[in-house]
């Protein structure tokens, strides 16, 4: 079988647990690494069993090298644009970590650069490619839950608040480096959770009805911490066929991974939208009934191998329902409306 491979730019939490998943995909192979830290380049290449020769403290070398098919930029998120761009001149395949961009200028200047390219472009929204998503498809388009009138969709987890003492919550110390808290670094709920809640409702409007392009953000929400990040954050899209999502993220808010579809016969609960871990499926009508959807592999093989296929079958855009750059591009519309109001 022929394999696409892979170059990693950025050797944090996520790449290591994105490479975990080529055990799984058996027409990817991880094949470079890239990072300015030594110490991260030289345990990662232990733990993967990779070749010095395609480890690489330059971005640049690794982007320049005629075996790499696909770059994958796990960098913080304030780092994206600039790499994407790099690999566009290069002409080389791309796979961003969410979001892919800070801000719509951006996406619309990676949109112009793109033209004319054949290059392959995605954003790393990897629950597009899990099981649940094609029963989730499967069910609207069955018309289990009728004509869709609105949904809901929640990331939040608390990592300010320590756990309740005697019904007061005391605080945690703020780590002003970590990227989720820094700003200079693009830290902040609604890029880092709030995406994917927006990233879910654009592709749930546009199955609804392709012609789902134009948009409102309103009644948003937010909480601004202490180090002028948002930590707290909610919005309603209200799309141009009347369909309406409310979002919410949150980094002091246990909110779970929970997205509800609403239609005029019934409603689907999704328990965990982002990560499949509880994979279960409500689907509540005339006949209520919970679904299981089974994930087999690693979470991340499913991403990697479609994305791998893709490749081999010279699409420049990933096969449905993988993320493509219109809706990233819609998506990031959406983002940037509801960080600056």
């Amino acid at each position: 079988m022929e394999k696409i491979n892979w170059g990693i730019i950025g050797l944090g939490e996520i790449a290591e647990k994105f490479s975990r998943g080529f055990s799984d995909a058996n027409n990817a192979n991880l094949l470079a690494i890239s990072s300015k830290d030594d110490n991260k380049l030289e345990n990662f290449r232990q733990q993967f069993d990779l070749e010095k020769k395609f480890t690489f403290k330059n971005y640049n070398d690794l982007i320049n090298g005629s075996e790499v098919d696909i770059v994958y930029i796990a960098l913080p998120n304030s780092l994206h644009y600039e790499l994407i761009l790099r690999c566009i001149e290069n002409n080389k395949n791309i796979l961003v970590e969410k979001p892919a961009t800070l801000n719509f200028h951006q996406i619309k200047n990676i949109k112009k650069n793109l033209l004319n390219k054949d290059i392959f472009f995605s954003e790393a929204f990897m629950y597009r490619y899990f099981p649940q998503i094609n029963l989730i498809i499967e069910l609207i388009e069955n018309q289990e839950i009728g004509n869709l009138l609105s949904m809901e969709s929640s990331f939040g987890r608390n990592l300010i608040f320590k756990k309740r003492l005697f019904f007061f919550n005391k605080k945690r110390k703020i780590d002003k480096k970590n990227r989720l808290f820094n700003q200079e670094l693009g830290g902040g709920c609604i890029l880092d959770l709030g995406c994917y809640t927006s990233s879910f409702s654009v592709f749930i409007s546009l199955l609804k009805n392709k012609s789902n392009t134009e948009f409102k953000v309103t009644n948003i929400q937010k909480e601004i911490g202490e180090t002028k990040v948002d930590i707290d954050a909610s919005a309603e899209l209200l799309f141009n066929d009347g369909f309406k999502s409310k979002i919410n993220a949150s980094f002091k808010k246990d909110l779970g991974k929970q997205s509800t579809i609403y239609g005029d016969k019934g409603s689907i609960i999704i328990n965990d939208t982002w990560l499949g871990s509880e994979n279960t499926i409500l689907v509540k009508n005339k006949k209520n009934r919970i679904i299981n959807s089974k994930i087999d592999y690693n979470i991340y093989s499913y991403q990697i191998f479609n994305i791998s296929k893709d490749i081999i079958n010279g699409n420049k855009t990933p096969n449905f329902p993988g993320t493509s750059f219109d809706e990233t591009f819609l998506n990031m519309k959406i983002i940037d409306d509801w960080l600056n109001a």
